[in-house]
């Protein structure tokens, strides 16, 4: 099962709160992911709390093109999360 991301909400510096479409929410703090590339611009907190919830992709993007895959946020929440592949039916 894909985590899907159904709301995102700025909590200041950092920090949003999330919440899944199985129920599991909290907030995660970011801070120490804003490297490389296209993150480095995300360290300006007014950039950082541009983010919105893309509906399609089911995560949080920025204006910049930055995302994080929802299954890193909900491992986040869970970090006992693994993302499995899915049962083959061959034989």
């Amino acid at each position: 099962m894909l985590p899907k991301l159904q709301e995102a909400e700025y909590q200041g510096d950092y920090r949003i709160r999330l919440r899944f479409s199985d129920g599991i929410e909290g907030e995660v703090d970011l801070e120490k992911e804003l490297w490389g590339e296209i993150f480095q611009p995300l360290k300006d907190k007014s950039r950082f709390s541009e983010f919105y919830l893309n509906k399609e992709l089911e995560t949080i993007v920025w204006p910049n093109g930055a995302d994080f895959a929802p299954e890193f946020l909900y491992q986040q929440l869970c970090p006992d999360y693994a993302l499995k592949p899915p049962k083959s039916g061959a034989a």
